[in-house]
């Protein structure tokens, strides 16, 4: 019979004297906050980041990038769009999170929301941010989750994904900084998974092209944390213009 190996260690560890078990037991400092980010941003988490390419199939369709052009397009949307936008948000609505300051969430949910130009990049956005809401809740049992999930579900925020991001982080100890990057590695893995599914790398070369990101996300990440709620916004107008192009396409494999 199956029995917890808890409890065999802990008898185990008495025969070693009383604090063996202790010993055996006791969490390590820090672990939690590195277990939630490896869960949050593993691609089995289904936050809905696997129906998303983030512009690339809309690249491919009109002939914009290849193997070669890959890794510097990635970086670019990391430096101009996502960093200066969801990153960004992401740290704001941590921090105004972490101090209950819900109506600095709110703001910074509509601010990040009216910057996505595209009705499918705002649609990708919320529809991602809700379902991390409504997982999250569940999933950590967090009173701030939940809280903003009621505010999103009321439709007195939009919900997009950077946000709803950051106050997960934020219940659950997670420490800003360590959040930006875990999220824009996340990003970064979505996108490698789309460029594997749309042929432009195999699966050797997508983990090549994600340790080359690992300086762009460092860099990325401490210019986000940095910044305000007026500094928030992308500059990223070839993804843009790809993604009114892709939302428009015959045939589509992703979402944006």
């Amino acid at each position: 019979m199956y029995r917890d190996e808890k409890t065999a260690t802990a008898e185990v560890a008495e025969d070693d004297g009383p604090h063996a078990a202790d010993a055996e037991t006791a969490p390590v400092p820090g672990l939690g906050h590195l277990l939630v980010s490896l869960q949050l941003t593993d691609s089995a988490f289904p936050s809905g980041f696997y129906t998303l390419s983030h512009g690339l199939e809309g690249f491919v369709q009109q002939g914009a990038v290849d193997h070669d052009s890959l890794a510097p397009l990635l970086h670019d949307i990391l430096r101009h769009g996502v960093g200066p936008a969801d990153a960004t948000a992401l740290a704001l609505a941590h921090r105004a999170a972490a101090a209950d300051d819900w109506d600095a969430v709110s703001a910074t949910d509509r601010r990040l929301y009216a910057t996505k130009l595209g009705r499918e990049t705002r649609q990708a956005a919320t529809r991602t941010g809700r379902q991390l809401l409504d997982l999250a809740a569940e999933v950590f049992g967090a009173p701030g989750v939940a809280h903003y999930h009621r505010l999103v579900t009321e439709r007195r925020a939009p919900g997009t994904q950077a946000v709803a991001a950051g106050v997960v982080y934020a219940a659950t100890g997670v420490p800003v900084r360590q959040a930006v990057a875990a999220d824009l590695f996340a990003f970064c893995a979505s996108f490698a998974g789309a460029a594997l599914r749309l042929r432009l790398t195999d699966h050797r070369l997508a983990q090549c092209l994600l340790r080359q990101a690992a300086p762009v996300i460092e860099e990325t990440t401490r210019a986000a944390v940095d910044r305000g709620l007026d500094d928030l916004g992308a500059t990223t107008f070839a993804v843009d213009v790809m993604s009114a192009r892709h939302e428009r396409a015959p045939a589509r494999l992703f979402a944006s």
